[in-house]
């Protein structure tokens, strides 16, 4: 699915999601990946995977290094709750999480970038827009 159109200013907006990948800054990104304010890096999870701690280990990393305000997680198709430890090691390092489905994650991410605010989002590829 692609999105609205966005001048980039060189910020990694989200421009399409689908066929089991990303379309980010100009750049197609197969797979699921964390997406920081500057840099994407990739996620090894994929469609339909539990959520677990384990799962969540490189994103906890990733954004603990990056320090955002907020983190996105896209779960895939459907919202997933996110286990409890890895909320606590985010809840620790005072970076809020929400979860969502990937399309939303998108969309959410775009919006809270272009206004400017200390985003990351993790993304789990999904095969297409529902």
């Amino acid at each position: 699915m692609d999105l609205v159109e966005i001048a980039s200013d060189g910020l990694p907006f989200v421009e399409s999601y689908g066929d089991g990948g990303f379309g980010i800054d100009g750049q197609r990104h197969l797979g699921s990946v964390i997406v920081l304010g500057d840099r994407v890096l990739a996620w090894a999870v994929t469609p339909g995977a539990d959520i677990t701690a384990a799962v969540l280990a490189p994103v906890v990393d990733a954004v603990i290094e990056a320090r955002p305000e907020l983190l996105l997680i896209g779960c895939g198709e459907r919202l997933t709750p996110i286990p409890s430890a890895s909320r606590g090691a985010l809840r620790d390092a005072r970076i809020a999480v929400e979860p969502m489905a990937t399309g939303a994650a998108c969309r959410t991410f775009n919006l809270l970038l272009g206004e400017g605010r200390r985003v990351v989002a993790a993304l789990i590829a999904v095969a297409r827009e529902r």
